[in-house]
């Protein structure tokens, strides 16, 4: 039954019941008059009377009935309107609800389950073709990054010869980065990634990062500074909380103005870890801002071509971060100042002590 005949049904259903009410008042008001006075024409008292205690109670009646009616209407598309807004990448192959009733919203549901499932498989595919590719790649980038180091070493070359060969590694060793970034990424999208989640100092891992990112900034002048930084533990994996300090001081550095200022703190707030970094770069335009964790996104002037990277380090932190059931999130004043704040949940004391 489609919802035009059903809506059809349910109208004439309640104009019908409205109308048997207010047929059956009315007898029983006329019947009562016809008692109480004597055999005479209607006056138009009689009939107001007559309007006020029955034709006002029906109309409400009606009022209420069709309000009901749609409300009953609509309440699949509000349903299915929902489901439908929750869908994204990594949903893909959780159905919409259907009624099972064979109406338009029903056959809607049917479609967009199909269309999903296509989604589903043509992200499937480009998961595994990138997994594939980027696994091929890594043994003839292997070789060739040997044979030029192995180049490198010989006495013979001309030093015209060794910066070109040295320029050819540099050039072998940033593809095979981005090789080793779209695997990880790729992995990552196919649930391939265990983390080994253990009790972490979170502060430690900090102060780690703060020595190693001086040691980047020395050669362009960049000073670091840590701010404040509370013994904080959360549950995580060592390496991947590790990984993403270091890409997030990585790009601090990278996106700097020459003898500029990067800015590390890590503090609690409620049940939650707070660190932030900040840096004096030239920052990030507000229309940049929202694409700023896209794979291969790189924007000017905040993402200068100048600067090494190949536009997946924040891809990779949001993943870390989501994978630790915690939130990142950038602000930028251009000129000025471009902060990135991750929030992390704290180890609860009774999880710490099993």
């Amino acid at each position: 039954m489609t919802i035009r005949t059903r809506m059809t049904f349910w109208y004439v259903g309640t104009l019908l019941f409205s109308g048997l009410v207010i047929a059956g008042l009315s007898i029983k008001e006329l019947h009562e008059r016809h008692h109480r006075r004597e055999e005479r024409g209607e006056s138009w008292e009689d009939v107001v009377g007559i309007f006020c205690g029955v034709g006002i109670p029906a109309a409400l009646l009606s009022i209420g009935g069709g309000w009901w009616l749609m409300r009953k209407a609509l309440a699949p598309i509000a349903m299915l309107t929902d489901a439908a807004e929750r869908v994204n990448e990594r949903n893909l192959r959780e159905q919409l609800p259907r009624s099972g009733n064979g109406d338009e919203l029903d056959r809607l549901a049917e479609v967009l389950n199909r269309m999903t499932a296509r989604l589903n498989d043509s992200f499937t595919r480009i998961r595994e073709f990138t997994l594939h590719a980027s696994h091929e790649l890594k043994t003839p980038l292997t070789i060739l990054c040997g044979e030029t180091e192995t180049e490198l070493r010989n006495e013979s070359l001309t030093p015209a010869q060794r910066d070109h060969c040295a320029s050819e590694l540099d050039e072998l060793r940033r593809l095979t980065r981005i090789v080793d970034s779209l695997t990880l990424l790729a992995k990552a999208d196919a649930g391939l990634i265990t983390l080994t989640l253990a009790p972490v100092r979170l502060d430690e891992l900090v102060r780690d990062t703060l020595a190693d990112t001086q040691m980047l900034a020395r050669a362009s002048g960049v000073r670091v500074e840590l701010g404040e930084c509370e013994e904080l533990t959360v549950r995580g994996d060592p390496h991947r909380l590790r990984q993403l300090l270091l890409n997030l001081a990585d790009n601090g550095v990278k996106y700097n103005q020459p003898e500029g200022l990067i800015t590390m703190s890590l503090r609690r707030s409620d049940e939650e870890a707070i660190f932030s970094i900040a840096n004096t770069g030239p920052g990030i335009p507000a229309e940049s801002l929202p694409r700023v964790f896209d794979r291969f996104f790189r924007c000017d002037p905040a993402h200068s071509h100048d600067a090494e990277g190949c536009g997946l380090g924040l891809s990779i932190a949001q993943w870390i971060v989501a994978a630790h059931n915690g939130t990142i999130q950038i602000d930028s004043v251009q000129s000025e100042l471009t902060t990135v704040t991750v929030r992390l949940p704290l180890l609860k004391p009774e999880a710490g002590r099993t």
